[in-house]
């Protein structure tokens, strides 16, 4: 049973956010905190009884704007201890995510919040918390990890043609099928920006080597990568367009 921590400087929401967890049955219990700071002395008192004290904390749902310290800078705070609860996210503000999932987050919970949406956040926070703890080692920057019937496969990023926004999620597209991981497409882009992707609209984004046509119809423009057509925002045309004769003229 999980041990929880809500906090939210907003009474009502927080009633509401301690209401729903109680509800859920793996939630064994569940405390509310007004503000950020209330709430990084709770966990010091619970990381000092240790991982079976009466304290005890294994995930904290944290809003993210709070006077004071906010939930973000309290993330932050928190990856600097030894043992830390994981984190849930429960905002109404949805331009935090990628910063939110840069502090290791195990969720990003949009207000109001829905009871399902909540209740899959938690299954998260248990996954996480009943696997075994493993070494931390870099990431292959080649490849990308993703989860498929329980099996965690590696998708190697050359073989990614185009990647597809989904709420908090991206799609990866391959010759060979397509893949669900929880990384939003704007964290993508930048770390693929040197690899050749480019974004052509703000659901999608392209690997230049997989562009096989670029199409013009009637002043829209659409490019075939995949077998898959895409059309183009024309705020992202021109450097496209320019990106397209650089890899075919250099």
């Amino acid at each position: 049973m999980l041990r929880a921590l809500a906090v939210d400087d907003e009474r009502p929401s927080l009633e509401e956010l301690l209401y729903l967890l109680h509800a859920d049955p793996r939630i064994g219990s569940v405390e509310g905190a007004g503000d950020a700071t209330e709430a990084l002395r709770r966990i010091t008192r619970a990381l000092e009884s240790g991982p079976d004290g009466p304290d005890a904390i294994d995930v904290v749902f944290l809003d993210v704007q709070m006077p004071g310290l906010d939930g973000l800078e309290m993330a932050r705070l928190l990856t600097g201890f030894a043992d830390p609860p994981l984190v849930v996210f429960v905002t109404a503000h949805e331009d935090f995510a990628v910063r939110a999932f840069d502090l290791k987050a195990v969720d990003y919970v949009l207000k109001p919040v829905r009871k399902e949406r909540l209740g899959e956040a938690v299954r998260r926070v248990a996954e996480v918390r009943g696997a075994p703890r493993i070494p931390v080692h870099e990431p292959d920057p080649d490849q990308l990890p993703v989860e498929l019937g329980g099996v965690t496969r590696f998708v190697a990023v050359d073989d990614i043609t185009h990647v597809e926004a989904q709420g908090d999620y991206a799609r990866l597209h391959t010759d060979r099928g397509s893949h669900l991981v929880r990384i939003p497409l704007s964290t993508l882009e930048d770390r693929w920006r040197s690899r050749g992707f480019v974004r052509i609209h703000r659901r999608h984004l392209v690997a230049l080597r997989h562009v096989g046509e670029l199409r013009l119809d009637a002043g829209t423009v659409s490019v075939l990568v995949g077998g898959e057509e895409l059309q183009v925002s024309r705020r992202h045309a021109r450097e496209l367009r320019d990106l397209l004769m650089r890899r075919t003229t250099g």
